[in-house]
């Protein structure tokens, strides 16, 4: 089936969820521009969500078609994916089902966007379905939610604008939330099953360098070093820690694409994210130390998965967020980017001197759990609608940078409150000696 053949641009699989559910509240901007259905196991809980997205934005959703679709049926998520030119993805963990969906999209010729947080997932798919989708003209792009649209975007935004050769960078995020606003308990659970799997990232990178991106890695001739566990930032004005989420390993993907097919320089990058004390930093990385250690054994798992506030300090919990609270939150990820003023011509040249430059840069947005998320994944499917001539090969499994990099996907983004700056760009004393 060919895409003119399909009844609907978009489906949103998931949808009755709890980011689901604000995903549905993007689309209904555009209500009346495209066709988009909505998809899931229980109908009726897709009947509420729609009623619930009306009763919020004030237009009314009663005419959006719903298809029942559930994981474990193969032919309803054939019938799925066959509906729709791309399928946005919002049921997680992704680790137990979103590679059916992948496989399905593939086969059926469909693209597919989600808004995973999750390395080994991640990883997989795009070592297992990079060539395939090639073939078939498919392109699937992961994590194109908050994790991990701002700082893999944010990244390439600032190399495009270094104006010489970028050779590392940093983020810092922060955030703001209300008092009393929790996160969604299927993050949490992705974070329990990515941390209890960890070893399987080595063996997947391992078979990624070999069968995906086999050109040899230049090593760079000045590392990044990565900071001490708890330390004050200059840059972000306070006390931060290491920010354990996918932000890093995705960025790292996006620059081996870049390596590897556009023959651009690598960039090095380590992510930090800042609390919002010394003592709240303090605190989190006990507790992340206590949740790393209890993922291991199954005994400890069960007990996060069970008292996700206790272990999380009221962060995650069962209980939904609260809309009002959610709307009011908002990020920031500050950059600072070093590198030379100096351009040269083939990626693997070594500069003769230490790094000269420093550019530093800051993206906001509002909350970054739901409404930037639902913001970043709509709007990433939008763009392989109507950019489809701007997105790179003719398909395969992409990082969100490496798919929208030529693309108003930043455009897009900025109209709908996520913001990019250039803060200050500067040549340092080195340059001069």
């Amino acid at each position: 089936m060919t895409e003119s053949e399909r009844k609907y641009n978009l489906v949103v699989f998931g949808a009755s969820g709890v980011t689901g559910k604000y995903v549905i509240e993007e689309l209904a901007a555009f209500h009346n521009e495209i066709r988009w259905c909505v998809a899931g196991r229980n109908p009726e809980k897709l009947r509420n969500a729609l009623r619930e997205a009306s009763g919020f934005v004030g237009k009314d959703l009663s005419d959006i078609a719903i298809i029942e679709a559930d994981v474990s049926n193969e032919e309803s998520l054939t019938i799925m994916c066959r509906s729709a030119k791309v399928v946005l993805n919002c049921v997680g963990p992704y680790r137990f089902s979103g590679e059916k969906i992948v496989k399905h999209c593939v086969k059926n010729k469909t693209h597919c966007v989600d808004v995973s947080g999750e390395p080994q997932f991640l990883e997989t798919v795009q070592l297992k379905y990079f060539h395939e989708a090639k073939e078939q003209g498919v392109y699937i792009v992961g994590s194109c939610g908050f994790d991990s649209i701002p700082c893999d975007l944010g990244v390439e935004i600032l190399r495009k604008k270094f104006d010489g050769d970028m050779n590392s960078v940093e983020t810092f995020l922060s955030a703001k939330q209300p008092p009393g606003s929790t996160v969604n308990f299927g993050t949490w659970q992705s974070a329990i099953y990515g941390l209890a799997h960890a070893d399987e990232l080595k063996p997947l990178r391992k078979a990624l360098k070999e069968k995906v991106f086999s050109k040899p890695f230049p090593k760079p001739e000045y590392k990044l070093k990565s900071r001490s566990m708890l330390f004050n930032s200059k840059e972000a004005e306070g006390w931060c820690i290491p920010f354990i989420g996918s932000d890093r390993s995705v960025i790292l993907r996006t620059q081996m694409y870049n390596f590897q097919f556009k023959n651009e320089r690598p960039v090095q990058v380590q992510t930090y994210m800042k609390p919002h004390s010394f003592f709240t930093a303090l605190a989190t990385l006990v507790m992340a130390a206590i949740f790393m250690l209890m993922t291991k054994f199954a005994l400890g798992r069960d007990l996060l998965e069970k008292f996700p506030e206790i272990f999380s300090l009221g962060v995650f919990s069962r209980t939904p967020p609260k809309k009002e609270l959610a709307s009011s939150g908002s990020f920031e990820v500050r950059f600072r980017a070093e590198g030379w003023s100096e351009k040269l011509s083939d990626p693997t040249d070594k500069h003769t001197e230490l790094p000269n430059k420093i550019v530093t840069a800051v993206l906001t947005g509002p909350d970054p759990a739901y409404v930037s998320t639902a913001v970043c994944v709509v709007n990433s499917a939008l763009a392989i609608l109507s950019e489809k001539d701007k997105l790179p090969l003719s398909g395969g499994v992409f990082t969100p940078a490496a798919a929208f990099s030529n693309t108003s996907l930043i455009d897009k983004l900025e109209s709908r409150g996520i913001k990019f700056r250039i803060s200050s760009s500067y040549i340092t004393k080195s340059a001069s000696s």
